[in-house]
Protein backbone atom coordinates (compact mmCIF):
# COMPACT_ATOMS: atom_id res chain seq x y z
CA UNK A 1 0.00 0.00 0.00
CA UNK A 2 1.45 3.55 -0.72
CA UNK A 3 0.21 6.16 1.55
CA UNK A 4 0.44 10.37 0.67
CA UNK A 5 0.42 12.72 3.18
CA UNK A 6 1.46 16.27 3.94
CA UNK A 7 2.38 18.15 6.86
CA UNK A 8 2.81 22.04 6.71
CA UNK A 9 2.64 22.22 2.83
CA UNK A 10 -0.50 21.96 0.50
CA UNK A 11 -0.98 18.33 -0.86
CA UNK A 12 0.40 18.42 -4.66
CA UNK A 13 -1.79 17.91 -7.23
CA UNK A 14 -0.88 14.50 -7.96
CA UNK A 15 -3.16 11.65 -9.22
CA UNK A 16 -2.64 9.40 -6.48
CA UNK A 17 -4.12 5.83 -7.97
CA UNK A 18 -2.25 6.11 -11.56
CA UNK A 19 0.90 7.65 -9.35
CA UNK A 20 0.57 4.29 -7.12
CA UNK A 21 0.04 2.17 -10.36
CA UNK A 22 2.86 3.80 -12.12
CA UNK A 23 5.30 3.04 -8.67
CA UNK A 24 4.23 -0.68 -9.21
CA UNK A 25 5.14 -0.68 -12.68
CA UNK A 26 8.42 0.65 -12.10
CA UNK A 27 9.00 -1.92 -8.92
CA UNK A 28 8.22 -4.79 -11.22
CA UNK A 29 10.87 -3.84 -13.76
CA UNK A 30 13.15 -3.95 -10.80
CA UNK A 31 11.66 -7.45 -9.94
CA UNK A 32 10.31 -6.17 -7.32
CA UNK A 33 6.78 -5.57 -5.23
CA UNK A 34 5.77 -2.62 -3.54
CA UNK A 35 4.86 -3.60 0.14
CA UNK A 36 4.41 -0.41 2.70
CA UNK A 37 5.47 3.10 1.08
CA UNK A 38 4.87 6.19 3.18
CA UNK A 39 5.29 9.50 0.90
CA UNK A 40 5.12 12.96 3.76
CA UNK A 41 5.50 16.53 1.60
CA UNK A 42 7.14 18.62 3.66
CA UNK A 43 8.56 22.34 3.50
CA UNK A 44 12.50 22.75 3.76
CA UNK A 45 12.51 23.42 7.53
CA UNK A 46 10.96 20.21 7.90
CA UNK A 47 13.01 18.24 5.57
CA UNK A 48 16.51 19.81 7.10
CA UNK A 49 15.45 19.09 10.27
CA UNK A 50 14.57 15.25 9.37
CA UNK A 51 18.75 15.55 7.61
CA UNK A 52 19.58 16.40 10.91
CA UNK A 53 18.27 14.27 13.19
CA UNK A 54 18.17 11.42 11.48
CA UNK A 55 21.22 11.45 9.07
CA UNK A 56 23.35 14.10 10.57
CA UNK A 57 23.46 16.23 7.51
CA UNK A 58 23.24 19.75 8.11
CA UNK A 59 21.26 20.97 4.23
CA UNK A 60 18.25 20.63 2.47
CA UNK A 61 17.33 18.59 -0.16
CA UNK A 62 14.48 17.39 -2.04
CA UNK A 63 14.14 13.97 -0.48
CA UNK A 64 15.18 11.26 2.18
CA UNK A 65 14.47 7.55 1.63
CA UNK A 66 14.37 5.66 4.84
CA UNK A 67 14.09 1.76 3.19
CA UNK A 68 13.01 -0.91 5.15
CA UNK A 69 13.20 -3.44 1.99
CA UNK A 70 12.37 -7.26 2.89
CA UNK A 71 13.66 -9.03 -0.01
CA UNK A 72 11.77 -8.53 -3.12
CA UNK A 73 9.60 -5.94 -1.24
CA UNK A 74 9.97 -2.67 -1.52
CA UNK A 75 8.86 -0.78 2.20
CA UNK A 76 9.93 2.44 3.18
CA UNK A 77 9.08 6.07 3.99
CA UNK A 78 10.11 8.81 1.71
CA UNK A 79 10.02 12.45 2.73
CA UNK A 80 9.64 14.88 0.03
CA UNK A 81 10.75 18.93 -0.39
CA UNK A 82 7.81 20.52 -2.23
CA UNK A 83 9.46 23.76 -1.49
CA UNK A 84 13.27 22.33 -2.79
CA UNK A 85 11.58 20.91 -5.59
CA UNK A 86 9.53 24.13 -6.69
CA UNK A 87 14.15 25.80 -6.57
CA UNK A 88 15.10 23.29 -8.56
CA UNK A 89 12.34 22.95 -11.30
CA UNK A 90 12.95 26.66 -11.52
CA UNK A 91 17.44 26.58 -11.10
CA UNK A 92 17.14 23.73 -13.68
CA UNK A 93 14.36 25.10 -15.99
CA UNK A 94 12.16 22.02 -15.33
CA UNK A 95 8.66 21.65 -15.20
CA UNK A 96 7.35 21.37 -11.48
CA UNK A 97 4.95 18.38 -12.25
CA UNK A 98 8.20 16.58 -14.03
CA UNK A 99 10.44 17.25 -11.15
CA UNK A 100 8.02 16.39 -8.88
CA UNK A 101 7.45 12.61 -10.39
CA UNK A 102 11.29 12.48 -10.97
CA UNK A 103 11.90 13.00 -6.95
CA UNK A 104 8.52 10.76 -6.36
CA UNK A 105 10.73 7.87 -8.13
CA UNK A 106 14.05 8.75 -7.02
CA UNK A 107 13.12 7.31 -3.45
CA UNK A 108 11.80 4.46 -5.35
CA UNK A 109 14.64 3.47 -7.04
CA UNK A 110 16.48 4.14 -4.23
CA UNK A 111 14.49 1.04 -2.67
CA UNK A 112 15.31 -1.25 -5.57
CA UNK A 113 18.84 -0.65 -5.02
CA UNK A 114 20.33 1.77 -7.01
CA UNK A 115 22.17 4.46 -5.26
CA UNK A 116 23.73 7.97 -6.73
CA UNK A 117 26.51 9.37 -4.31
CA UNK A 118 29.65 6.87 -5.62
CA UNK A 119 31.37 7.61 -9.12
CA UNK A 120 29.54 7.47 -12.02
CA UNK A 121 25.77 6.48 -10.03
CA UNK A 122 24.78 9.83 -10.67
CA UNK A 123 24.48 9.63 -14.26
CA UNK A 124 22.78 5.39 -13.39
CA UNK A 125 20.53 6.97 -11.10
CA UNK A 126 19.27 9.98 -13.97
CA UNK A 127 19.20 7.35 -16.49
CA UNK A 128 16.75 5.68 -14.15
CA UNK A 129 14.67 8.02 -13.92
CA UNK A 130 14.56 8.95 -17.08
CA UNK A 131 13.12 5.79 -17.96
CA UNK A 132 10.56 5.85 -15.27
CA UNK A 133 9.52 8.89 -16.70
CA UNK A 134 8.97 8.42 -20.41
CA UNK A 135 6.87 5.15 -18.81
CA UNK A 136 5.32 7.83 -17.05
CA UNK A 137 4.62 9.30 -20.43
CA UNK A 138 3.43 6.25 -22.11
CA UNK A 139 0.99 5.10 -19.34
CA UNK A 140 -0.36 8.37 -19.58
CA UNK A 141 -0.81 8.29 -23.14
CA UNK A 142 -2.47 5.13 -22.70
CA UNK A 143 -5.13 6.35 -20.56
CA UNK A 144 -6.35 8.71 -22.55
Amino acid sequence: MITYNAEGVKMPNIKKRFTTKWIKAVAATYGRKVGEIGYMFVDDESILQTNREYLGHDYYTDIITFDYDEGDVINGDLVISLDTIRTNAEKYGKNYDEELHRVIIHGILHLCGINDKGPGEREIMEANENKALQLLKELKEANN
